[in-house]
């Protein structure tokens, strides 16, 4: 049986004003069994680093130790490997703590000082600190070790004082041996593991390497933006923030965007004008499949006027593409542009003209990488491609086809087509909805092939998550095309691969896209958001997803707020009519004023007017 995680997260913040010199040097020479009032030959920094590995290293492969005392290290609470041969023996040989051992310079001769006990009781109360917990130490000690099912929280302090020899004296002058009330069957049957430690606790150590494949796990925007304060937790896999226009769905997007690859697609966030100077931040956490979930938060710098971009980030995101509302596409690939040393503004922002026709040295562009997947002796990457458009199709057409390249006049290249039922197409000729559709598919296979190719020339290996953000996911589609798309790129990554896993982060304003996700939407792996107004004031909210069926109710729902599914004068005869209906002594005029409203926008099979002339007729008034 093992210690509960809130018990060994109620230690950190149990222990953290303690000295680490009585959670580390004093248990290591308690342990050895220093002689008081003589020395002995004892190693010290060797029989340190020992304990330290021991109970302070919860990431093996580092060379840093954790521990959870008090600290005014620029690095947190995270140890040097030289801790013990610089920090801690600066400790013993000078100040106040000193005047508790003897020692013979330059030597492994220790011993305690025949007053060590009344050294170590006046450091406690020089801090403040009175006591030391012992059970909780205890709990960080021995968060690990497999206890007998039984054991009291007396039976683990008593434990704790017998191994490391701490004598009655020694208790009554220094530690607090009382223990909480606990239940009497506290422990648990599952050990909390220092990787999860890390994950959710402490954070990884310096000189961990960051994890790679991080989607968004937090965004928290502070005086910027059209809210004081937002926070958005985004889903494991979709996202849909809804609302109406300009209360700031495009904004969290590039703020996401930004927090996930430290540069903007144009245009810098602002502060607003209200806020105070100390206040415009943005905080935002990203992680990956260990879940190192580590806060970090950027404030604005006035004097630069800009964001300083992040760094030292634990985890570094997955692929990234993002369609913009404009028909601008943001693509950001770890392996190019994930290194600290690498210039943040190489992260690829194209123009829809680049989209089509290409950027130097950056993109080939849809039109001549098209040509060339057609013609290319590997069909791997054309087939995907051709795959993913399939999967993308609108229902009332042919799957998009590729058919064979043309000539058009005035152009010197290529042209790719689609095949249609009525006719092969140029793809130059398409639909804004077709168009925007296939540069979809274009880039989403385009960037994960030259990750791909990337992460081969970085002898990596190719990232297994993704995040996919859209803009107004229903831009120039029909309705009949809204129903489908959503659903179906959720199901695209699986075309590029087995192993990808994408987040997928939508803004919209459609009711179809809405109404596509009653079949598909899991809790709790899809989240829902609303903006709306409140007053003066805009909030921003996750909503439970709630399946209307029809799209008028989609309409009527808390998501869209129309009263009436109908046109806005329609609507408010309607809404008229209804508070005629509820009036108990309608007068005969008000009557046949709604009627000829409704009489005006009513169409006349609609169901309500049944309704309305039998009310009519039990008022006794002709219409």
């Amino acid at each position: 049986m093992y210690l509960p995680h809130p018990l060994i997260r109620q230690a950190l913040s149990e222990l953290s004003d303690i000295h680490p010199f009585f959670g580390i040097t004093y248990l290591v020479c308690k342990q050895g069994q220093l002689p008081i009032g003589n020395m002995t030959n004892f190693p010290i920094n060797k029989a340190e680093e020992d304990f330290l590995r021991v109970h302070y290293k919860p990431d093996l492969k580092s060379t840093f130790y954790f521990q959870p005392f008090r600290t005014s290290s620029r690095i947190g609470r995270w140890l040097s490997h030289k801790y013990p041969s610089s920090g801690s023996q600066s400790t013993r040989t000078r100040g106040q703590l000193a005047a508790a051992f003897l020692h013979k310079r330059n030597t492994d001769q220790w011993g305690w000082n025949r007053d060590y006990i009344k050294v170590l009781r006046s450091k406690l109360d020089t801090d403040g600190t009175e006591r030391i917990p012992a059970f909780w130490l205890s709990v960080w000690l021995y968060r690990d070790r497999n206890w007998p099912d039984g054991t009291t929280a007396s039976a683990i302090v008593k434990h704790f004082l017998r191994e490391f020899h701490i004598n009655d004296i020694e208790q009554e002058a220094l530690f607090r041996t009382t223990v909480p009330d606990m239940p009497p069957e506290f422990l648990v049957s599952e050990a909390y593991s220092d990787d999860l430690l890390m994950r959710s606790d402490i954070g990884q150590p310096p000189d961990a390497a960051p994890e790679e494949g991080g989607t968004l796990k937090y965004l928290e925007l502070t005086g910027i933006g059209p809210m004081h304060h937002l926070e958005f937790n985004p889903a494991e896999r979709l996202s849909v923030i809804t609302g109406d226009n300009g209360l700031g769905k495009t904004f969290i997007l590039e703020c996401a965007w930004w927090s996930l690859t430290g540069n903007w697609c144009e245009r810098q966030a602002y502060p607003r004008t209200d806020a105070r100077k100390d206040q415009p931040a943005i905080t935002f956490s990203i992680a990956g499949q260990k879940n190192f979930e580590q806060k970090k938060t950027i404030k604005f710098d006035w004097n630069e006027q800009r964001w300083p971009a992040p760094k030292g980030r634990p985890t570094i995101p997955g692929l990234i593409l993002y369609a913009r509302v404009d028909g601008s596409f943001a693509v950001w690939d770890p392996v190019r542009h994930g290194g600290e040393t690498v210039d943040q503004r190489a992260a690829l922002v194209f123009s829809r003209d680049q989209v089509m026709n290409g950027l130097d040295k950056r993109i080939e562009g849809l039109l001549r990488d098209w040509v060339r997947w057609q013609h290319s002796p590997d069909p791997s990457v054309f087939e995907m491609f051709k795959a993913v458009l399939r999967k993308l199709s609108p229902p009332d057409m042919n799957p998009l086809e590729p058919g064979e390249t043309v000539r058009l006049a005035g152009d010197a290249r290529e042209i790719p087509t689609l095949r249609h039922a009525y006719d092969v197409v140029p793809f130059t000729n398409e639909s804004a909805g077709v168009k925007r559709i296939v540069t979809v598919a274009y880039l989403l296979v385009w960037a994960w092939n030259e990750h791909k190719v990337y992460s081969g020339l970085s002898k990596k290996s190719p990232q297994n998550r993704m995040v996919i953000m859209v803009d107004e996911m229903e831009a120039h589609l029909h309705p009949k095309w809204q129903r489908v798309v959503l659903p179906a790129l959720l199901d695209v990554t699986n075309i590029l691969g087995t192993e990808l896993e994408a987040q997928v982060i939508i803004a919209t304003h459609s009711p179809l896209i809405l109404a596509s996700l009653e079949q598909e939407f899991h809790d709790p792996i899809d989240k829902l958001f609303h903006l709306q107004m409140a007053g003066e004031e805009i909030k921003f909210d996750e909503v439970q997803f709630v399946r209307h069926g029809r799209v008028d109710s989609w309409l009527k729902s808390e998501l869209f707020e129309l009263k009436q599914a109908t046109s806005q004068p329609t609507e408010s005869a309607l809404e008229q009519a209804k508070a005629i209906l509820a009036d108990d002594n309608p007068s005969p005029e008000a009557i046949k004023e709604i009627h000829k409203q409704l009489s005006d926008t009513l169409p006349a099979d609609d169901e309500f007017w049944p309704r309305w002339l039998y009310f009519a007729k039990q008022k006794g008034v002709q219409v």
